[in-house]
C-alpha cells in the first residue's frame, strides 16, 4: 500500500509544514506514505505525470488558495487515468464547504475538515486494515462503506453509494503530542523552514481564519527548544514561525527568544508574527540587545482607520503600535515587516491613502500591501452581502470591490501596490526614494502617481532590468525635479545602484569610471567584491566643490537589508 502525500507549494523555497507534519503523526503507517513537493510555476502536466509514476493507491492533497485551481486540475485528470485510486483532499481552502466541494468534483472521494494529524492517521489505518482483509471480507464488504470503517472516522466528509456523509469535527490535539516533523535535512536544502510552537489565535479578526480556532495551545517548551536546537545546529538559514501571535503569551516569547540568544551560532534568523502594542517592556529590553539579523518581525497594522478596526473586530492601540515600532527601528538590529490590506470595511480611497502614509512614515523594511482576500468560514465571507464585496470568483477570492472602494479606486491602489514593491520592498532604490519623497507631501500620492507615469508610458507591459527601472525612475524625477535636484537623483540612482551589487553594466546616467581609475586600484583590493564611485553631494542637499569616494564592500554587508557596507573616503589628490 503507497500512500502518496501530494504538495503543490507557492514558490521553491517554500516547505510545506502540513504533509511533513501529517506524516510524523501517523508514525504507524510511515512505511507507507511518500511525500511529493512541487511549485505552482510548474507544468501541470509534468506534475500529473510524477504522480502517475509515483503509483500511489490512495493520493491526498494539500489545499490553500494559492494552489487549489491545480490540485483541482490534477485531481480530475488522475482520476481519469486511475479510477480505483480514492483521492482526498485537506487544507483551509476544503475544511469549510466540505460537502459542497465534493458535490461540485466527483472524482474525490472525500475532505478531511480542520486539523489533519489525527484524522490522516486514522485513514491510514482505515486504509491499511483494508489491504490485509482477506478476499472473502473484501467481497463482503465492496459498496458499504458503513462495514468499511470509515463511519468511524471523526473529522472527515466523504462520498458513499448511497450519498455524501459528513462527520463531527475531531477534537482538536495536544500540540507535544505531534511529533517533530522535520529529520532528515537534506529534504530542505535552500528551503525556509516551517515551524510551529501554537495554535490558535486569541483574536477574531474577521478577515482570518485564525480567529475560527480560538483554542490557543502551546508546545511543551521542552519539546520547542530541542526542535529549535536542532534547526540552528544544521545551520538553517532561516525558520519562519507559523504561531498566528506570537507574543499573545509574553512569558512563551521570551522563553524562546532568550534559549535562540543562548544557542546562536550566528547564522539562522527566525520569523515572528506579533502584535506590536502587546509588546512589553521586558521584551522591548532583550530583543533590543539581539544579534542583528538573528530575529525579524512581522507586524500586521492592516489599517489605521478607527471605524474599519471595530468593524473587523480587531483590538489594537495604534499610538502604541507606533511606538513600538520606532523603539525596535532605533536599535538597529531587528528588520520589520508592516502589513496593510485594502478592501476592508469602511475603508475608502483617502482612508486607505491615509492608512498607508502613516504605516510608510514608520519606515519599516517592508511595507506589504496586501487586498482582501474574502476567505471561506471567515466572518467576513458571511458578511459579504452586507458589505457589498465582489471579489473574485476562483482563487484567491480577491476583493473587486466594496460598498465604499470602487474597482477604479482598487486598480489605483493596485498600481500603487507595484510600484511599492519594485522601488521600496525590494529595498534597491532607498536614497533615490528619499529624495522623490522630498517633493510630495504624500507617499500614498508619490507612488500612485509613479504608477499612472508607468501605465501612461506603457511601461507594465514590459520587462525592465534594474538599470532600466532606475532609468525610469529618473525619468519620472526629472519631469518634476528642478535642475539642480534633479542632479543629486542622478547621484543617488549610482550609490543605490551599486549599494546592491557591483553592476555589470555601467549606468547611463553614472559619471566616467576612469576619472578616478588610480584611486579604484588603491581600495579596491577584494577585485570584484569591492567598488568605489565618487560624490559630490552630501546628504543634506549641499553639493560640495570637491568630491569624496564611496567604497562599497559586497562582502560585507548588512543582516536587515542586505546592502554592501559603504565606507566614505576623503581624497584630495588623485
Amino acid at each position: 500500500m503507497k500512500i502518496l502525500l501530494t504538495a503543490v507549494n507557492a514558490k521553491y523555497i517554500h516547505s510545506n509544514l502540513a504533509v511533513y507534519s501529517l506524516r510524523a503523526y501517523a508514525e504507524e503507517a510511515a512505511e507507507h506514505i511518500e511525500l511529493a513537493e512541487f511549485t505552482i510555476n510548474q507544468k501541470t502536466e509534468s506534475i500529473l505525470q510524477e504522480i502517475y509514476k509515483r503509483k500511489p493507491e490512495v493520493l491526498c492533497f494539500s489545499c490553500y488558495i494559492w494552489n487549489i485551481s491545480i490540485v483541482e486540475e490534477l485531481a480530475e485528470e488522475f482520476h481519469k487515468l486511475r479510477p480505483e485510486v480514492p483521492i482526498w483532499v485537506g487544507g483551509p481552502e476544503v475544511s469549510y464547504e466540505a460537502e459542497f466541494f465534493l458535490e461540485k468534483h466527483p472524482y474525490i472521494k472525500g475532505v478531511m475538515m480542520g486539523e489533519g494529524e489525527k484524522i490522516f492517521s486514522n485513514l491510514c489505518r482505515y486504509y491499511l486494515g483494508r489491504q490485509t482483509k482477506s478476499d472473502a471480507e473484501e467481497r463482503f464488504s465492496v459498496g458499504d462503506e458503513e462495514e468499511m470503517g470509515l463511519n468511524r472516522i471523526p473529522g472527515i466528509a466523504y462520498r458513499t453509494s448511497a450519498g455524501i456523509r459528513v462527520h463531527a469535527p475531531e477534537t482538536v490535539l495536544d500540540m507535544s503530542d505531534i511529533p517533530f516533523a522535520y529529520q532528515n535535512m537534506k529534504d530542505f536544502e535552500h528551503k525556509i523552514i516551517y515551524y510551529e510552537s501554537s495554535r490558535g489565535c486569541p483574536f477574531r479578526c474577521s478577515y482570518c481564519l485564525s480567529s475560527v480556532d480560538k483554542k490557543l495551545r502551546f508546545r511543551d517548551m521542552e519539546l520547542v527548544k530541542r526542535e529549535l536546537e536542532f534547526f540552528i545546529e544544521h545551520e538553517v538559514l532561516q525558520v519562519k514561525f507559523v504561531d498566528r501571535t506570537f507574543n499573545c503569551d509574553s512569558a512563551h516569547a521570551l522563553e524562546i527568544w532568550r534559549f535562540i540568544k543562548e544557542k546562536d551560532k550566528g547564522i539562522t534568523n527566525f520569523h515572528f508574527e506579533v502584535a506590536a502594542d502587546l509588546m512589553t517592556e521586558e521584551e522591548l529590553d532583550f530583543i533590543a540587545a539581539l544579534r542583528p539579523g538573528l530575529i525579524q518581525l512581522e507586524i500586521g497594522v492592516q489599517t489605521t482607520n478607527p471605524a474599519t478596526i471595530e468593524e473587523i473586530h480587531r483590538r489594537m492601540d495604534l499610538d502604541k503600535v507606533k511606538q513600538v515600532v520606532r523603539r525596535i527601528q532605533s536599535g538597529k538590529n531587528i528588520h520589520q515587516h508592516l502589513d496593510l490590506i485594502a478592501g476592508l470595511p469602511f475603508e475608502d480611497y483617502q482612508t486607505f491613502g491615509k492608512s498607508f502614509d502613516e504605516i510608510y512614515a514608520l519606515k519599516p523594511e517592508q511595507l506589504q500591501l496586501g487586498f482582501l482576500k474574502v476567505l471561506k468560514g471567515s466572518y467576513m465571507y458571511g458578511h459579504q452581502e452586507e458589505y457589498e464585496i465582489v471579489h473574485t470568483s476562483r482563487p484567491p477570492y480577491e476583493v473587486l470591490q466594496t460598498k465604499w472602494l470602487a474597482y477604479e479606486d482598487v486598480q489605483g491602489i493596485k498600481r500603487v501596490e507595484e510600484m511599492l514593491e519594485v522601488y521600496y520592498n525590494s529595498g534597491q532604490y532607498q536614497k533615490s526614494i528619499r529624495l522623490l519623497e522630498e517633493v510630495f507631501d504624500s507617499a500614498f500620492h508619490m507612488f500612485r502617481e509613479l504608477g499612472e507615469y508607468y501605465e501612461r508610458k506603457g511601461y507594465f507591459l514590459l520587462n525592465h532590468t534594474r538599470n532600466r527601472r532606475m532609468e525610469i525612475l529618473l525619468e519620472f524625477a526629472e519631469e518634476i525635479f528642478a535642475a539642480d535636484k534633479a542632479e543629486r537623483i542622478r547621484e543617488a540612482a549610482v550609490y543605490d545602484i551599486y549599494a546592491r551589487e557591483n553592476a555589470k553594466t555601467r549606468p547611463v546616467f553614472a559619471e566616467n569610471l576612469q576619472e578616478w581609475k588610480q584611486l579604484s586600484r588603491r581600495y579596491c583590493k577584494k577585485g570584484k567584491l569591492s567598488h568605489l564611485e565618487r560624490f559630490w553631494y552630501e546628504d543634506d542637499g549641499k553639493k560640495r566643490e570637491k568630491p569624496y569616494y564611496i567604497l562599497f564592500d559586497y562582502q560585507d554587508r548588512s543582516p536587515l537589508d542586505h546592502q554592501a557596507i559603504a565606507t566614505k573616503i576623503e581624497e584630495t589628490e588623485e
